[in-house]
């Protein structure tokens, strides 16, 4: 199975949220895609589908596959703590996420080509494998030779976000992971609890 590749304004009406980012063509129609879209007469969801469309809304917004969530729910029920925070602790802790989360570049999509690529290092090292899990005091950089890079310089022009689990050095084009966020300092709309009452099941 392959990522998703398609129109993802499609995918953010479906979810009834900007899961991408910002969106002028979701903005515009902000209701279900298809013919039934605008219909007020919504059949009531019944609580399985409500929990499976927040772990679908989950997978689409960081890119990860069915296999891939369900080790990491996995790793996330074995630890210690509570399982729905393990587990979005786990994927802000991955390295195509951090990459994004710098500023390195405007989206998870486009950070997770340039770690397939070949243009990021952590601790020095150049690593390719976009669901590295990052572990604190790691530094993940942009390669030497990659510097110059267009899309890397254009997206850090634009870096907005500060976020307290990050330190980032502009000059060296380098951030630290400091730790994994805590629970309030994920910013997206996810109800995590649905979805381990999903794999309860």
């Amino acid at each position: 199975m392959a990522r998703y590749i398609g129109p993802k304004s499609k995918i953010a009406r479906k979810f009834r949220e900007p899961i991408f980012g910002p969106d002028k063509s979701f903005e515009k129609r902000n209701y279900p895609p298809g013919q039934h879209g605008q219909s007020k007469k919504r059949t009531k969801q019944s609580e399985y589908a409500v929990q499976l469309q927040e772990k679908q809304k989950v997978k689409y917004t960081y890119g990860i596959l069915e296999r891939q969530f369900a080790k990491i729910f996995d790793r996330a029920s074995r630890k210690e703590g509570i399982t729905g925070e393990n587990l979005l602790k786990l994927i802000e802790s991955r390295l195509d996420n951090v990459v994004f989360r710098l500023g390195i570049a405007p989206s998870r999509a486009g950070a997770r080509q340039l770690v397939s690529h070949r243009h990021i290092t952590v601790n020095g090292n150049v690593v390719n494998i976009p669901s590295y899990t990052l572990r604190a005091g790691d530094v993940v950089a942009v390669r030497e030779k990659s510097k110059s890079l267009e899309a890397v310089t254009e997206s850090l022009k634009g870096r907005m976000a500060r976020h307290s689990w990050l330190e980032w050095d502009n000059a060296k084009m380098e951030g630290k992971f400091l730790n994994p966020p805590a629970r309030e300092e994920i910013t997206e709309n996810i109800k995590e609890q649905l979805i381990v009452e999903l794999y309860s099941k």
